[in-house]
């Protein structure tokens, strides 16, 4: 572990290297910086200004107490939370645009500070103050040590409270939902205590109130809680709040999101939730019963009809996940996801971002289901791996990817492939030197390509 320094010896270190040393202010400072470091002293939090100046955070801090002295006892105007939103939005500014100075207001008090002004907040009051403070907590809660801070104080209490009073307003719904997302990123803690508050309930009763409204963070707070992003914990809960999520409908009201299309403001944040839900056989194939596959092709054919490269490769990526239950690989061939599928890497040809989610799903489709395989040979795949890894030789993940697909294309009973493309065209297409070629250049592909060198029957191929 990092050693640690309070202020007061960090700037005693820097007064010796003046007084004692006679060192110039500057000198003095970054010779402080230089030799804790060296010392393997963990410097964050800490206010590295000249002697004499003080940092804006904590001018930021030392404002935000000096406009609410009895905070805790008096009524407030409208008049003094307007000057306080901007001390938030100050505060936020600053700590949004360098993680230092997040650290800095931490270590100083910030979130103590805002978790108590915040629920001072009157109903009646305007807006702008809630929003404000919601703004400068997501903005400071970065790392355990701030979120730890924002659990003592009764942020989660205090935040779905609010949310809780303000389901019909999108604004603050959307900023609340920031700290949401904030407070639980890399700490389990934080999500058991927002699950325990019942969030899962909340979000579900706004998405039934908003439809396609754009609540970009309603979506991202999902995300987070379904992530396993916490290093200090073994066994994340993370995956049995996802069935919670699926089991009181939120996974239906997302398919209900994409079934408006490319229209709707959600569509590429519904997708990417939808992803996160989708932890077992089960809720994949529920996925499916509600139509959800019928209106993820449908989304594919349209995001490469309108040329929407954001929305084919989110559309791509759920489709992968969806097709992890063999029920729904069937669903989507016997639906023609083949065919569709090649048709929008014709669309996006010179996008290797787009190809590899492509080749990704064919991937998935083709494991361990040789009649999955032979469509897709059938369909273009063959053709797709090859021209993609002669056009781009240095997109690394895409090689990856035309490597696994390939390898799942030829692996199962290759002397009795049905479909015309068979393993010697491959081969006799250049498709051993492409993956040669990637074995050599990029390190995350040795394994992929040896795997479709083997399966080719090529001679060498562990070389």
């Amino acid at each position: 572990m990092a050693r640690s320094i309070s202020q007061e010896a960090f700037d005693e270190l820097v007064r010796e290297n003046i007084d004692d040393l006679g060192m110039e202010p500057s000198e003095a400072l970054q010779d402080a910086i230089h030799t804790l470091s060296l010392q393997g002293v963990n410097l964050s939090g800490i206010v590295t200004c000249l002697p004499g100046e003080t940092s804006p955070v904590i001018r930021c801090l030392d404002k935000l107490k000096q406009q609410l002295p009895s905070q805790l006892r008096d009524p407030v105007d409208d008049v003094v939370w307007t000057d306080i939103a901007v001390s938030f939005d100050e505060l936020r500014a600053l700590c949004s645009q360098d993680k230092a100075n997040a650290a800095i207001a931490t270590k100083n008090g910030a979130v103590e500070l805002l978790c108590s002004l915040s629920s001072k907040i009157p109903a009646a009051t305007s807006q702008a103050p809630l929003l404000s403070a919601f703004n400068a907590l997501a903005s400071l809660l970065h790392d355990v040590q701030s979120t730890g801070t924002f659990k003592i104080s009764n942020g989660p209490r205090m935040i779905i409270g609010f949310l809780n009073d303000n389901k019909q307003n999108i604004d603050v719904l959307n900023s609340g939902f920031g700290v949401v997302a904030s407070a639980a990123t890399g700490d389990e803690i934080l999500k058991e205590s927002f699950m325990e508050l019942k969030v899962d309930e909340l979000i579900m009763e706004i998405m039934s109130i908003h439809k396609n409204a754009g609540i970009q963070n309603l979506y991202d707070a999902i995300r987070v809680l379904l992530t396993p992003d916490d290093s200090r914990v073994v066994a994340s809960q993370v995956y049995g709040y996802a069935r919670k999520f699926a089991k009181i409908g939120i996974a239906e009201a997302l398919v209900d999101s994409l079934r408006a299309g490319l229209s709707s403001p959600d569509l590429v944040s519904a997708c990417i939730t939808l992803k996160a839900i989708a932890v077992n056989d089960e809720i994949c194939k529920s996925i499916s019963e509600i139509g959800g596959i019928d209106t993820i092709l449908r989304c594919i054919e349209d995001s490469g009809e309108q040329g929407n490269k954001a929305v084919a490769k989110v559309c791509c990526s759920l489709l992968s996940k969806l097709a992890g239950s063999d029920t729904n690989k069937s669903e989507i061939v016997g639906k023609g996801g083949m065919d569709k599928l090649i048709k929008l890497s014709a669309r996006f040809n010179d996008d290797p971002s787009v190809l590899q989610e492509i080749m990704s799903i064919i991937s998935v489709l083709s494991l361990r289901a040789p009649e999955n395989a032979a469509r897709a040979v059938e369909a273009g795949a063959g053709d797709l791996a090859i021209q993609a890894m002669q056009k781009f030789p240095a997109a690394a993940q895409m090689q990856r990817n035309s490597c696994l697909m390939i390898r799942n294309l030829v692996v199962r009973n290759p002397e009795n492939r049905q479909f015309p493309l068979d393993r010697t065209v491959l081969l006799n297409n250049g498709v051993e030197k492409y993956i040669r070629k990637a074995k050599q250049t990029h390190a995350n592909c040795k394994d992929a390509a040896t795997d479709a060198l083997r399966d080719l029957g090529v001679d060498g191929y562990n070389l």
